[in-house]
């Protein structure tokens, strides 16, 4: 009988340059030995390979930079990150080693904004593009960001809201840019995006509003779609369709010299990835100078805003088999010790497939199986892949254990899945590894959080209040796993 190996080389190129199999017929990802790393911290755990962040930024200037020399184009490319994706303090800090900027979309961003700036990890000078629907709090901060020197930009989402503005900026200056509503794909619930302002209120905007006042400038227009940047005939109409809107508002608006490519690039999903991210934005460059000579409009200088393609492919998540169960006769249940609706959530809220490979076992021979998870709802569970309608395991002994990895899972996860909080079934938030390499290129990980435990439950849900003394037994096993948690960061330094 052929072995789960043999299944994978025969269905794709296998190995690639991220996922390779050793003589133990174990897994490696990013040349990281995951066994290791589960002899070491066990499972459920969740774990970010930091370098992968940087690679991907790198890549993406690589891309923009070879389709300006190609097409002579003489505008320049910014690259921000999008801090929703993943606003944790290791993510935002590793990104920014690459002179990267930042989206945000929520007052809550500001507060990080300022704790990096006085780290020393941004300058007044990094742009900040304040994008989403603002509520009063909001546009307070960026107001302040702004008289205090901040290179901050708010994109205006509605008509009222650069009111705000006029009556708080005392700066001398102000850079604004307009996010247009764009129409969604015919297969979406609603027409038109329901962020942004209409392409029939954008010139009514500008000349009431900026125009009249010396100290507001028209920077930028924002173009987002939600689907991302993908090769499709909605893609580009919608591509054409905003940047006739530029060059229209270009030859009114002199200062107007920037465009903001929202919607992200996509991540790999699946080992048979037919993605080719060089030109895809050659084609966009293109697109854009062609209908800039078109118009006679100098071409502008183009900001992304990549979130998932940022940080999606560093993350993965790590589950072992604790059950098998054959329901009836040909559906069996490889039960895992996590949940899928709680640790990843878009795998459940809108069908989103990941990579799924087992660690270990690899030679062993396969079978068709269903993963559940611990959760009571009938939903938590994963039982296709991208490429196929069926979900393949190796089948292993009663004397063996198996352990399985889900790949690219840093983008929004934890967020949605409420980190930190109260869960589906107080189901707890993982343990937490970040894997790097140190200068010599060997690998190192820290412990970033420990499993969720009970007290933390507790407290949130009111059955703790500030007067509480646990006992010592509990005090002492808390301080043993921070005694342990330094010992570990220790010998990795």
């Amino acid at each position: 009988m052929k072995s789960y190996i043999d299944l994978i080389q025969q269905t794709f190129e296998f190995p690639t340059m991220e996922f390779h199999v050793d003589e133990s017929n174990e897994l490696l990802f990013n040349n990281v030995p995951l066994m290791d790393i589960i002899k070491e911290h066990g499972t459920p755990l969740k774990l970010n390979y930091l370098p992968k962040i940087g690679e991907h930024i790198e890549n993406a200037r690589m891309f923009f930079r070879n389709s300006f020399k190609r097409f002579n184009y003489k505008g320049s490319y910014t690259y921000c990150y999008c801090t929703k994706s993943s606003h944790f303090s290791f993510i935002l800090e590793e990104a920014l080693k690459h002179n990267i900027h930042i989206e945000t979309s929520s007052s809550f961003d500001v507060p990080i904004i300022r704790e990096l700036y006085r780290r020393g990890k941004i300058s007044k000078s990094t742009y900040i593009l304040a994008n989403g629907f603002k509520r009063p709090l909001y546009t307070q901060y960026l107001s302040e960001l702004i008289n205090e020197g901040f290179n901050a930009i708010p994109i205006l989402d509605n008509l009222k809201e650069i009111e705000t503005y006029e009556q708080s900026v005392t700066a001398d200056s102000v850079n604004f840019g307009i996010r247009i509503a764009t129409d969604e794909e015919p297969n979406f619930a609603f027409y038109t995006s329901r962020l942004g302002i209409r392409y029939n209120d954008v010139n009514q905007l500008y000349k009431e509003k900026i125009e009249p006042n010396p100290r507001f400038k028209l920077k930028m227009l924002h173009f987002f779609i939600n689907t991302g940047i993908k090769d499709s005939a909605y893609y580009w109409s919608e591509l054409t369709r905003f940047m006739f809107k530029y060059c229209e508002m270009q030859k009114m608006c002199p200062d107007l010299d920037s465009i903001d490519i929202g919607g992200g690039l996509p991540i790999q999903t699946s080992l048979q990835s037919n993605y080719d991210y060089q030109q895809m934005i050659d084609e966009i460059v293109e697109n854009i100078q062609w209908i800039c000579n078109k118009n006679n409009v100098p071409v502008p200088h183009i900001f992304t805003e990549f979130g998932s393609y940022t940080v999606g492919e560093s993350g993965a998540v790590v589950y072992k088999v604790i059950d098998k169960k054959l329901q009836n006769d040909k559906e069996l249940w490889y039960m895992i010790d996590g949940s899928f609706i709680t640790q990843l959530p878009d795998s459940w809220g809108m069908n989103q497939k990941y990579i799924m490979l087992p660690i270990n076992n690899w030679d062993n021979p396969y079978q068709k199986v269903n993963l559940g998870g611990l959760t009571c709802d009938s939903q938590d569970f994963y039982n296709t892949e991208m490429h196929s309608a069926d979900l393949y395991m190796p089948i292993f002994s009663e004397e063996e254990t198996q352990y399985i990895g889900f790949f690219h899972t840093g983008a929004y996860q934890e967020s949605l899945g409420g980190y930190g909080g109260i869960q589906h079934c107080l189901i707890p938030a993982p343990k937490h590894v970040l894997v790097d390499r140190d200068a010599n290129g060997r690998i190192t990980t820290r412990v970033f959080a420990n499993e969720q435990d009970s007290e933390s439950m507790l407290r949130i849900l009111g059955f703790r209040d500030e007067s509480y003394v646990r006992s010592d037994t509990a005090k002492a096993s808390e301080v043993a796993k921070e005694e342990e948690t330094v010992e570990l960061a220790e010998s990795k330094n």
